[in-house]
């Protein structure tokens, strides 16, 4: 288990959606400093929060924040994106780009900040997964979370040891701007916000945060024709 109050946590992509309420609930549960980080910090509106300039694809941009937040003891890789490309018809490099976004930038973020949160004493790592990591939506994004999923599996195995917990978040569509022109059922962003960070304090392994997201993990062990019942035609 994992102490929220009096931690540091940084959070990327800390200014809106599931960030700006994890951000929220941080501050709610009596953490200590909690930096936001933002393509644009201006856009951290928390008045406690510290905003920190963050481009998780750049790697200078990772060091120089990482070299800010020498405090930190919890995690949480937020920051991602959806390009909505077609394996087939878009361009190579926006199949690339939701990879770059939320694979390796998670990757590069973790490993900047594994040796800070070891330094000061062990901590917590929260990556935001999907239940498109284990349903495929035609496009890159799933595959990019199935490709996280798979990282944030093997970085618990290898971090238990240097006393760094790690937590995988997986979550359906979500009432943000990443969703505003889907017309589907979404999560209230703060009840997200709410699951997984008691997730870091219970030291769970994994947090399905909402019914949807718990349906599709309960499938995987059944035919592909339960998870896509187009195949039946």
């Amino acid at each position: 288990m994992t102490a929220i109050e009096g931690a540091t946590v940084l959070v990327t992509g800390g200014g809106r959606g599931i960030g700006k309420m994890l951000v929220e609930e941080l501050y709610g549960r009596g953490a200590g400093k909690v930096y936001a980080t933002a393509r644009d910090p201006r856009t951290v509106t928390h008045p406690d929060a510290v905003p920190l300039a963050l481009e998780v694809t750049d790697p200078a941009s990772v060091t120089a924040a990482a070299e800010q937040a020498q405090d930190v003891t919890i995690l949480i890789n937020n920051a991602g994106a959806s390009v909505r490309a077609s394996y087939l018809d878009s361009p190579m490099e926006e199949v690339r780009r939701d990879l770059e976004t939320n694979f390796y930038g998670p990757l590069l973020v973790t490993r900047a900040f594994v040796p800070v949160i070891e330094r000061n004493g062990g901590g917590h790592l929260l990556n935001v997964h999907s239940a498109l990591s284990w349903l495929a939506d035609g496009t890159p994004y799933g595959a990019s979370k199935a490709a996280l999923w798979s990282q944030t599996n093997s970085l618990r195995l290898e971090l238990q040891p240097r006393g760094i917990a790690v937590t995988g978040l997986h979550v359906a569509y979500v009432d943000t701007d990443m969703t505003s022109g889907l017309d589907a059922p979404k999560a209230d962003p703060r009840d997200v916000a709410v699951a997984a960070l008691d997730g870091i304090e219970a030291g769970a392994h994994e947090v399905l945060a909402d019914d949807t997201t718990r349906w599709v993990k309960s499938q995987l062990s059944a035919d592909l024709e339960a998870l896509y019942p187009q195949l039946n035609n």
